[in-house]
């Protein structure tokens, strides 16, 4: 059977938010291993949410709020130290970063600013996967 695909339009931010409130009210928890998860409409929200977000941080703007090296910046947006360079050139070579380095960048900044508030099981959730696989 095909998948119903998405209409792609803008969305109401407001709106969104009040119709996912009601839906979190009606929920039912999850299968543990019902996959694939089913795409309702409060998916189809948070994909419309989620697709027109336009999150993100200027290198500039990141490099000057936060005393940290190019060296860091490339480590933040799993990139070459080059790249980073290329961002802060004023030639006409300038290579301006790609929407995927500044949402990087401004996922950094909401990390550092606010790491304090974000609850342990969504810390746990995040960073478990990452960590365990490198070690």
């Amino acid at each position: 059977m095909r998948k119903k695909r998405f209409v792609y339009h803008p969305i109401d931010y407001n709106e969104a938010i009040e119709r996912l409130e009601q839906l979190a009210q009606q929920r039912e928890s999850k299968g543990e291993n019902s996959y694939p998860y089913p795409i309702t409409e409060r998916e189809q929200i948070l994909i419309r949410l989620y697709s027109y977000w336009e999150l993100g941080m200027t290198p500039q703007r990141f490099y000057s709020k936060w005393d940290l090296t190019r060296e860091d910046m490339a480590l933040i947006c799993s990139c070459s130290v080059q790249t980073v360079n290329g961002w802060f050139n004023t030639s006409r070579r300038c290579y301006p970063p790609t929407p995927g380095y500044l949402r990087h960048l401004a996922i950094m900044d909401f990390l550092l600013e606010d790491f304090e508030t974000i609850p342990k099981p969504l810390l746990e959730r995040l960073f478990s996967k990452g960590i365990e696989g490198r070690m």
